[in-house]
């Protein structure tokens, strides 16, 4: 059974950092691409950071220079680093493998002004 456990969120001010980590079962995670996605109230889930099998890596242009994505084969997780935090990077962030559909159920970040 997959199983995607994110954690790490919570509330922080503008300008401070945040990880969150997601730990991943049930499933070959070594082949594939991972990623983290996020979705505001009212927005739609959209694609944060992305990291391959291979460690080659894509983000979202708001968060470039911020937020590093990185993954550890041998601990099958995969983490998002968060620096120099917005009010806009409020939102609920997913943990997901999106070829496969598979995603986890969520966590807070909330960063408050």
């Amino acid at each position: 059974q997959v199983h995607l456990v994110e954690s790490g969120g919570g509330l922080v001010q503008v300008g401070e950092s945040l990880t969150l980590s997601c730990a991943a079962s049930g499933f070959l995670f070594t082949l594939r691409r991972m990623a983290w996605y996020r979705q505001a109230p009212g927005k739609e889930r959209e694609m944060v950071a992305e990291i391959t099998g291979g460690s080659s890596r894509n983000y979202a242009e708001p968060v470039k220079g911020r937020f590093t994505i990185s993954r550890d084969n041998s601990k099958n997780t995969v983490t998002l680093e968060m620096n120099n935090l917005k009010p806009e990077d409020t939102a609920v962030y997913y943990c997901s493998a999106p070829l496969k559909g598979y995603w986890g159920q969520g966590t807070q970040v909330t960063v408050s002004s």
